[in-house]
């Protein structure tokens, strides 16, 4: 697959990278009894990911984490997807957990495709027939977008948690000097971009009081997404941190409803 369209090489700098990734190693003595997985992105290369199936003809969510987590952190959620008749599958960057190499911009966009096209075949080979959503939180918002964007008939539908519209406020408020660099905002990720060309079924999830990426980014990514069926969910008290201690119930049935209603593409 060839994926050189993908260049976000003015992100790609060290002093721009190192403010926007923070990844950290999986370290824990302990692991769930959901096997780690390893996907191939580049030769050499590999993602981790575990793929926590409640049940084969259930609703999946390919689900990319957020800036400083890593996938054993959402072994407790797996649960509660499970309780809820879901599978969850969440997925690292690379240099996040156990997975190989050092994250950059332009690595994870294209990255997004490996691992969506290498989801597919293994839920195909492994018989899990039920349809297929794509969700983002924070930093995993451009992930999913570019999924989206990328294999619209392929997705049952789109969640965006604590998704970000708009690149260059966010690079400003982590420390990066845009403007001696020289960035703009068409030099960056593109959420917004990408969420104009989403048909499919979407919901957006942000908490009211988000102090790093404002409740209105998400308000302009509900705006700028054309699908039919969309809706957007205010965490009320909430920032970017606790949108699940003070929203758990809401944001839980919120994806339960949605994934439930949807059928495959």
């Amino acid at each position: 697959m060839n994926l050189s369209h993908i260049d976000c090489s003015k992100l790609d700098r060290p002093e721009v990278s190192g403010y926007l990734f923070h990844p950290r190693p999986d370290t824990a003595g302990f692991s769930s009894s959901t096997p780690d997985i390893r996907i191939p992105v580049e030769e050499g290369i590999a993602v981790g990911a575990k793929f926590h199936i409640a049940d084969k003809s259930s609703p999946n969510i390919l689900f990319f984490h957020g800036n400083g987590e890593i996938v054993s952190d959402y072994d407790d959620m797996a649960d509660l997807y499970h309780r809820m008749d879901m599978n969850f599958l969440p997925v690292d960057y690379r240099g996040y957990g156990k997975s190989d190499g050092f994250p950059t911009v332009t690595s994870m966009l294209r990255d997004a495709h490996m691992i969506f096209l290498f989801v597919k075949e293994w839920l195909d080979q492994n018989n899990v027939s039920g349809p297929l959503a794509v969700m983002g939180r924070s930093l995993g918002s451009a992930s999913a977008l570019e999924i989206a964007a990328s294999y619209p008939d392929q997705i049952s539908g789109l969640i965006i948690e604590s998704g970000f519209a708009f690149s260059l406020p966010l690079m400003r408020l982590i420390g990066i000097d845009v403007d001696t660099l020289g960035i703009t905002e068409e030099d960056c990720i593109g959420n917004l971009c990408k969420m104009k060309k989403n048909q499919r079924p979407t919901r957006i999830i942000h908490a009211e009081f988000d102090h790093i990426i404002p409740f209105s980014d998400g308000v302009a990514l509900y705006e700028a997404c054309p699908a039919q069926d969309k809706m957007m969910i205010k965490i009320s008290e909430a920032d970017h941190n606790t949108i699940f201690y003070y929203g758990r119930d809401l944001y839980m049935k919120t994806i339960s409803d949605f994934l439930h209603n949807e059928n495959s593409p």
